[in-house]
Parts: structure tokens; C-alpha cells; sequence
């Protein structure tokens, strides 16, 4: 344990909390058997119509906030695909609401305003023991959704009564409780895996290209026309004019500028593969096998 610490030199902190952190990737991968059913469930879930719901407090809670956050602008989904729940409200995103991590109750409210019975729960709390995440697990069982808890402490409550705990032993902070540290560096990571490889297994990603990314910027717009040249091997113009008359979807402007079909037959193929790019690319090259 680091001691001291108002007594050392910046060079000195910066290499202490440097060893520090490098349980964090170790505690990760030593939890990857743990994550896989999570992600398993995850992915039956918005297959069936459903939704994830990340739900915690503090740092906990600000972190699954962030991770539903960035899916629709990545992977095209639809912002309840995945949602975070924190404690204290829209607030608590940029205030500490430091007391309502405490009410159970609350928790159990807050999750039966938005939970159908096709979802997915995970919780994440640090300690393994907050009682707002509690309440909202409690509640999901009794409805029986299938819960997860992503936890850093061994043999917590939370660890106890989800269906699947994810334990992030990641040992003692460098501050003593602070566990927006390495606790939440371990949370990011597995929250990172879990959203991510969930929209790889649907379709929403095809080689290691975000091909349902929403081009609502020029960076975006730009990478979408790179992917398309990528993918499809043709020039910048090709697809650009692709991209156009697809009315800017991605895998329709790249079976277009691939395979010269009609924008009509490029949404109709993707639809007949249930949307999934690599599939209806396959399909378009056996097509053309066959005709020669």
C-alpha cells in the first residue's frame, strides 16, 4: 500500500499510480469467463426487441451513462438500445448526489419506469454493496429479467444475487475509497467489451469497420466515404455517389458502388439478410458466380 503520498515528488506519484493501474487489464482478463454470458444475454435481448440498462451511482453510474451515450452515434442504434440509470437523476451526471446511492427503494422505482420484460440488467457498483443498485436488481428479479452486477470487491452482496456477477478485483486504491480510479478504469473496460462486442455479434460491425456509424459531422461523413472505398475497392467519387443516392446508409452505398445494383435491391438484399453486411455481400458475390 502507497503511503505518503502528500510527502512525494510528481515524478514519484506518476510512477506510483502507473504500477498502480497495471492491475486493472489483469483484473479484466482474469473476469473474461464472467463477461461472456453477460454479453451472450445482451445480445438475445435486442435480438428479441430489448434493451440493456446499465444502472449504478457515482462514478458507477456516470460510466454507464457514457457507454449508452455513445452507442447511437457509433453503431446506428436507437438511444434506448442501451440506457443508463444513475442515482440522483440527469443531475448526478455532472453534480455529486452523494446521499441517493442510499435509497433502495428509489432504485426499484427508477428501473420499473423503463424495464420490459424482454431486457437486460447490469449493475455496476464498486463496492458491490449500493443500495440504489440493490433496489433496481431486486426488482428486475422479481419481474425475471436477467441480472448481471459489475463489482470490484470479492464476496459482495450485489456478486451474490444477480444471475451473473462480474468481479473486477482490481486490490486497494492509491487514495484510499477512490474508486473513480482503478475500479473505475476495470468498469470502463468491461462496459467498453460489453456494448462493443454485443454490436459486433449483430451486424454492426463488418471486418473491423463501424459500418452503421452515423455520419452527423464532417469527420464522420469522411469516414463513412473511406469505409465505403474500403470495403467496396472504389474511388472517392464512386462512393460519394454511392452514399447519395442511398440517402447516406452505409451498407446500401457499398453493395451499390460493389456489386452496381439498384439503390432498391441494395435495401431489399439487406433487409432479406436481416441487415447484416457481410451476409449480403456474400450473397451478391455467389449471385454473380452463378451468372457468370
Amino acid at each position: 500500500m502507497t503511503q505518503s503520498l502528500d510527502k512525494m515528488a510528481v515524478e514519484d506519484l506518476l510512477i506510483s499510480m502507473n504500477s498502480h493501474d497495471q492491475s486493472v487489464p489483469l483484473a479484466v482478463e482474469n473476469a473474461l469467463t464472467q463477461i461472456k454470458p453477460v454479453i451472450d444475454a445482451c445480445v438475445e435481448a435486442i435480438k428479441n426487441g430489448g434493451k440493456v440498462i446499465y444502472m449504478g451511482s457515482g462514478t458507477s453510474g456516470r460510466l454507464g451513462v457514457l457507454d449508452a451515450s455513445e452507442c447511437p452515434p457509433t453503431f446506428g442504434v436507437s438511444p434506448d438500445v442501451f440506457t443508463g440509470i444513475i442515482a440522483g437523476g440527469e443531475r448526478a451526471i455532472r453534480y455529486a448526489v452523494e446521499n441517493a446511492e442510499d435509497n433502495q427503494l428509489q432504485g426499484a422505482i427508477d428501473l420499473e419506469k423503463i424495464v420490459t420484460e424482454k431486457d437486460v440488467l447490469i449493475g455496476i457498483a464498486a463496492s458491490g454493496r449500493t443500495p440504489y443498485v440493490i433496489g433496481g436488481i431486486e426488482k428486475a428479479k422479481e419481474l425475471g429479467i436477467f441480472t448481471a452486477g459489475i463489482v470490484c470487491k470479492p464476496n459482495s452482496k450485489i456478486a451474490a444475487i444477480v444471475d451473473s456477477p462480474i468481479e473486477l478485483l482490481v486490490g486497494e486504491e492509491i487514495v484510499i475509497g477512490s474508486t473513480r480510479l482503478k475500479a473505475g478504469s476495470a468498469q470502463k473496460l468491461v462496459l467498453n467489451m460489453i456494448s462493443t462486442i454485443t454490436m459486433i455479434k449483430l451486424g454492426k460491425v463488418y471486418e473491423n469497420y463501424m459500418v452503421d456509424v452515423q455520419a452527423s459531422n464532417f469527420k464522420l461523413r469522411k469516414r463513412t466515404i473511406r469505409i465505403i472505398c474500403d470495403i467496396a475497392g472504389v474511388s472517392e467519387d464512386t462512393a460519394k455517389d454511392a452514399l447519395q443516392v442511398c440517402d447516406n446508409h452505409l451498407k446500401a452505398a457499398v453493395l451499390v458502388s460493389k456489386f452496381k445494383v439498384s439503390s432498391t435491391e441494395a435495401f431489399q438484399i439487406l433487409a432479406d439478410h436481416e441487415d447484416n453486411l457481410r451476409e449480403s455481400i456474400a450473397y451478391l458475390d455467389t449471385k454473380r458466380v452463378i451468372l457468370g
